[in-house]
């Protein structure tokens, strides 16, 4: 027998060798290893990506892992508050009205499609942006707002508010966590089949939720009535819930940039001269969201926010070929974008700000600075220093500043786009959250002098 052709399904251990024999009839062998045992081989194929590995990014296994622990703590807790909140109605309770009980129920579900709205109203952009950081934000919150359903058959005069800040929190939840699930699955689809990612994920959940099932009806009747037992096993699943999405998140490695990778970046760039990997960067990256930050940048924000009087009108420097304008005020740093800005444009916008916004917070840049980039940069640091000790800086010093970071941009921001580049980083996919204004400053100048 001779063997004609050989094949291999994916990067599996499944091959297949042909070989025609003395009737020149084509006759299949298959070589099957143990991995190929059929019982692991419907596991894969019923709950993972087809193609996987290859079909996913590096960081699927772990993070699906750490998602799945989660997802059953998560569960096992919903179970407790489902029941203290049955409780809280008047299930059980033979003087309790069932209009009452729908109306306290209804209440409660009204609320929280108000909250579903308003939230996707007022942070609806910036999912995209910091994926990880709102993706551990609403567990957390998941987690409050149980311990509040878990709390409230306990004050019985205030059950119809806990109960509707609860579900508020579970809206809030279930558009964060949703939005965040989608860019992390669209993160993890490396062959675009993020259908099938999601799908995949979907039937993983379920299977969670399933086991999780099973174990709520072992521990239902024995917690129910049993108020220490109840709050043991609330805190010790919480404190797994959190730990597992904790490291989930971390065990994300994105190769797009955002405000807080692209500091990170500018930041090393300016002490080093080099651009980290990025395993190193987004395990810098902080998953925790902040309520306030010093030196803030808003991209692509409105004219008039920008410049407001003539003292700010001194501070722009004002370039006619420029597509983008950048402006320092109130400790915000904004960047006022032109009509004909493009992708490209608000990266280096955005490096810009970013440098100049590192040099505020204290980077001290690189000892060597033998060229005429590191020169600028030492300049520009100095400047930094002398204007912002103290007072808020006047126009010249700020317009002096600009000056000093565009030079610099001209001469390093090729550079660092192609060292980013060949570290892996993905310029063409950044989530920097540019808002929609889009400004023509050249007409406005003439205007104004």
């Amino acid at each position: 027998m001779m063997a004609i052709a050989e094949e291999r399904y994916g990067s599996t251990s499944v091959s297949h060798v042909y070989s025609m024999n003395e009737n020149h009839r084509t006759v299949t062998r298959k070589r099957v290893q143990a991995s190929t045992f059929f019982l692991l081989k419907f596991i894969k194929e019923a709950f993972l990506p087809q193609g996987y590995p290859d079909s996913v990014s590096s960081d699927y296994l772990r993070y699906q892992l750490w998602d799945t622990i989660q997802a059953f703590c998560s569960s096992i807790t919903g179970t407790l508050a489902t029941h203290a909140v049955l409780k809280g109605v008047g299930v059980g309770d033979q003087s309790a009205s069932a209009v009452a009980a729908t109306m306290t129920w209804l209440i409660k579900d009204g609320t929280g499609m108000v909250g579903r709205i308003a939230f996707a109203w007022f942070q609806g952009s910036n999912l995209d942006c910091d994926a990880k950081k709102w993706r551990l934000f609403a567990d957390i919150l998941n987690d409050t707002a149980i311990f509040l359903e878990l709390t409230g058959p306990l004050f019985p005069t205030y059950f119809i508010l806990i109960t509707s800040i609860a579900s508020v929190s579970k809206a809030v939840v279930g558009v964060a966590g949703g939005a965040t699930r989608a860019a992390l699955t669209q993160h993890q689809a490396r062959r675009g089949n993020m259908a099938d990612v999601s799908a995949k994920d979907g039937s993983q959940e379920t299977l969670v939720n399933l086991l999780a099932l099973v174990v709520s009806f072992v521990i239902t009747p024995v917690v129910a009535g049993h108020f220490t037992l109840t709050w043991t096993l609330f805190f010790i699943f919480t404190c797994l819930h959190l730990y597992a999405n904790y490291q989930a998140v971390t065990s994300v490695v994105m190769d797009s940039l955002n405000k807080a990778r692209l500091q990170i970046l500018v930041n090393q760039y300016m002490k080093t001269g080099t651009i980290g990997s990025l395993e190193q960067i987004n395990q810098e990256e902080s998953v925790f969201l902040t309520l306030r930050q010093r030196y803030p940048i808003s991209l692509g924000v409105c004219f008039g926010s920008a410049v407001t009087s003539m003292e700010d009108v001194q501070e722009i420097t004002w370039e006619d070929n420029a597509r983008y304008l950048l402006a320092l005020k109130d400790d915000r740093i904004r960047v006022v974008l032109h009509y004909d800005a493009t992708s490209e444009d608000i990266i280096a916008g955005c490096y810009e700000t970013t440098t100049l916004r590192g040099l505020l917070l204290g980077v001290e840049p690189q000892s060597t600075t033998s060229n005429d980039a590191g020169l600028i940069l030492a300049q520009m640091r100095e400047e930094c220093k002398r204007a912002f000790s103290s007072r808020r800086p006047g126009p010249r010093e700020v317009q002096k500043i600009v000056r000093l970071l565009r030079r610099y941009s001209q001469l390093t921001l090729t550079d660092f786009l192609s060292r980013a580049k060949t570290r892996g980083w993905r310029l063409e996919a950044s989530q920097l959250g540019a808002d929609e204004w889009r400004s023509n400053w050249s007409a406005t100048r003439t205007k104004l002098s």
